[in-house]
């Protein structure tokens, strides 16, 4: 079972609309080495491990478990990109004031899919609107292989997040893609480790790109908290994970942290009403009708 609490993962910072900002980040949600991916392939092989090897089983589950709010964080922070595009917002005005028309900008900016199918939200594709496929899953049933395809992932999924920070100077884009850049470092830990205890030293290669990204601000930011060093289990029954993820980081200085306690969280807003858009496109009738059943105890 999977619990949810009504938070995101990370704050994310407000900043202009910037669809092309949120086309690149399309890339991190569905493409090839995306979040979706990392969340269904951990998953998968969590939900078909085999032998007694717990503590193996409890760190790919606890990692898996952990990239549903990732792909819940991008696909939010896809959306503020989105919403009100480009520069609605501060300005006074409407969609389609005047006469002008309200979608104009679907036909020059990103991703034409982001208006005309998903209503100015994020979509299961990658940056060139490919849909995400469940093709992409590795697993193998075999420990060593699943482990090494893993540190594979987040290592290649950590150079394209980097990319993309160089691609844009969105606040909102930049702040959700170093934090994942900094938990993609602490995942290339989680997975080095492991393979570590199987034997393989990863201490030479890794991070992967070897580059010190604090010379980003904000990854600095949370390098400085120690992000890339913790990593939760999410269970709620106990975990072995710690037997695994402890002592000397594989990928420079710092000490592996298992974290006792779930981060806090911040605060979800759901996005506004767009009647350009028709969404939620509600009638007076079947607005009162909300609006009485939100009133329920």
């Amino acid at each position: 079972m999977f619990f949810h609490v009504q938070k995101l993962i990370n704050p994310i910072v407000a900043d202009e609309p910037d669809p092309a900002a949120a086309n690149a980040l399309q890339e991190g949600l569905g493409g090839q080495f995306g979040e979706m991916r990392t969340m269904m392939q951990y998953l998968f092989q969590s939900f078909n491990f085999r032998g007694d090897a717990k503590p193996y089983f409890d760190l790919i589950q606890a990692v898996g478990i952990e990239e549903i709010s990732h792909v819940e964080l991008i696909a939010t922070t896809i959306n503020r990109l989105l919403d009100g595009s480009p520069r609605y917002q501060g300005n006074g005005s409407t969609p389609g004031e005047g006469g002008a028309t309200p979608l104009n900008m679907a036909l020059s900016h990103g991703n034409i899919h982001h208006y005309l199918v998903g209503a100015q939200g994020a979509l299961p594709v990658d940056a060139a609107g490919n849909p995400w496929s469940g093709s992409y899953v590795y697993n193998s049933g075999n420990l060593v292989l699943d482990l090494l395809y893993n540190l594979m992932l987040e290592s290649t999924g950590r150079l394209q997040k980097c990319r993309i920070y160089e691609m844009t100077s969105n606040k909102t884009a930049r702040a959700t893609v170093s934090y994942l850049i900094v938990r993609d470092h602490a995942h290339e830990n989680v997975y080095a480790k492991a393979l570590e205890s199987l034997g393989v030293n990863w201490g030479k290669v890794l991070p992967i790109p070897k580059f010190t990204a604090e010379k980003y601000p904000e990854v600095k930011t949370l390098m400085d908290q120690g992000v890339h060093l913790t990593q939760h289990h999410w269970r709620l029954d106990g975990s072995e994970m710690a037997k695994i993820f402890h002592g000397t980081s594989p990928s420079g200085p710092g000490t592996l942290n298992p974290t006792p306690k779930v981060p806090d969280g911040a605060p979800i807003q759901l996005a506004p009403e767009r009647p350009e858009e028709f969404a939620p496109g509600l009638t007076p009738e079947l607005e009162a009708l909300v609006q009485q059943a939100a009133k329920l105890a």
